[in-house]
């Protein structure tokens, strides 16, 4: 028997959001009351400290809550992390500028700065955490994502928790805040001992404790496609494991050099207390590692996470739309979804038909079911579509009308590469599908 996993509270994204808002609030009253004589001097001090609350936001958001994690889902925390950070960065440009005006009162801004650098204790270790921080920064601008492996792109991130760290001596040594006002003092305490509390227990104990407690080892791989692989995957007290199907966990295999590297992979089947099953696309190295693991293989995890569940279906009709190794959690709710007989269609996009994965659980989804299976197998039809060539003299919304009649009466689950399923999302929205019925989580990183 799986343990029930109760629904979402409503109130808990509201109430996430209005901490945020309150720090920034508290964080402007505290400052109002010590402005200081020049104004440039206090609007660089406002900056450095909506920057510093905004890092800790930052670092909270991605410390895996599981109150954040499921009010809001990691696609739409993972955005919100990114504008947060790059606004935080921009203030702390900001509080550079204005803070080496203010003190060089009409003089050399250079030899300011680097008298900032030499004289001021942890200064020095501040740039350190801003060189730290512009690395992270750069990394995340999607062009150079685009030619980072995922592996490598996830190392260089860590580097935000550094730049965090570096800054700290500057902000108790010479931070206003922290030397002349005690409850400013406490505040700036207790929002980084959250911060440091919340990586460290949710991102570290949390796991450990999970993995130590299930004890997941690999036990065997089956290959579904063309580069495509299951891991089948036992342990202990998976009953336990409260997990639900279209949920993702971030695997680490100790299968040698690389395994301290992460992949986050969903469940490709429903999870049964017995097994747990996922299935892999051989693309970075990351990936490709697993088609190789020998029977036995330790295997630590983080999560489960995600909210692409049955926790968003309203009942009735609905409509999956997947592209390549998409096709996971789908497959997984296909067989999760309380759906009536027939009343689901899976509309599954593939280049080649030796990529199609699954049929024959597919098959027997239809034949027990009624699931609907169509496939959409070719090149696309033109830029900027979802649709293969066959399909070219339709609209990609007029398609999604005539592949799935009645759509706007649908849930419809969409899981694959962004801008395909960007796309959908658009033709869904023309078709006239309100958006409360479009469910999708982002695996991109």
């Amino acid at each position: 028997m799986l343990p029930r996993v109760n629904p979402t509270p409503r109130w808990w994204s509201g109430a996430a959001g209005l901490a945020a808002t309150s720090s920034l609030l508290v964080v402007t009253a505290l400052w109002a009351t010590n402005l200081g004589d020049s104004w440039t001097g206090a609007a660089g001090r406002l900056a450095a400290l909506w920057s510093a609350d905004l890092l800790l936001i930052q670092v909270v958001l991605m410390a895996r809550i599981p109150m954040i994690e499921r009010a809001f889902g990691q696609d739409t925390l993972a955005r919100r992390h990114r504008w947060t950070g790059f606004a935080s960065f921009h203030l702390l440009l900001i509080h550079i500028v204005l803070a080496t005006y203010s003190y060089a009162a009409g003089g050399s801004l250079f030899a300011q700065f680097a008298s900032f650098i030499a004289d001021y204790p942890g200064m020095l270790l501040a740039l350190g955490g801003t060189v730290a921080l512009i690395l992270v920064v750069i990394t995340s601008v999607r062009t150079a994502r685009r030619r980072l492996r995922y592996e490598s792109w996830h190392l260089l991130h860590l580097y935000a928790y550094l730049g965090v760290a570096l800054a700290l001596p500057h902000q108790i040594w010479t931070g206003t805040d922290f030397i002349a006002n005690p409850l400013a003092r406490a505040y700036w305490w207790s929002l980084y001992a959250l911060a440091a509390s919340s990586v460290v227990v949710f991102r570290v104990l949390r796991p450990l404790w999970r993995t130590l407690r299930h004890r997941l080892v690999v036990d065997h791989i089956v290959p579904e496609a063309h580069g495509l692989v299951s891991v089948y995957l036992r342990g202990r007290a998976l009953e336990r494991l409260p997990v639900r199907a279209g949920q993702f966990f971030v695997w680490r295999f100790l299968d040698g050099p690389g395994w301290t590297r992460g992949n986050p992979f969903s469940l490709s089947g429903p999870p049964n207390g017995n097994q747990l099953r996922i299935t892999v696309k051989q693309l970075g190295d990351g990936s490709s590692r697993v088609a190789h693991l020998s029977p036995g293989t330790s295997v630590l995890i983080e999560g489960p996470y995600g909210r692409l569940t049955a926790e968003s279906y309203r009942g009735g009709p609905v409509t999956m739309l997947a592209c390549g190794v998409g096709i996971t959690p789908l497959l997984a709710l296909l067989w999760d979804l309380p759906y009536g007989q027939g009343q689901a269609t899976l509309i599954y996009r593939a280049r080649e038909a030796s990529e199609v994965a699954f049929l024959d659980e597919i098959e027997w989804l239809a034949a027990q079911r009624g699931v609907r299976l169509v496939p959409l197998i070719g090149p696309r039809a033109r830029s900027g579509s979802w649709l293969p060539a066959e399909y070219a003299d339709y609209s990609d919304a007029e398609a999604l009308r005539v592949l799935s009649p009645d759509i706007t009466r649908h849930d419809l689950y969409l899981c694959g590469p962004d801008p395909w399923t960007d796309a959908v999302r658009s033709a869904a929205r023309t078709a006239g599908v309100p958006s409360a019925q479009v469910h999708r989580e982002r695996f991109g990183w």
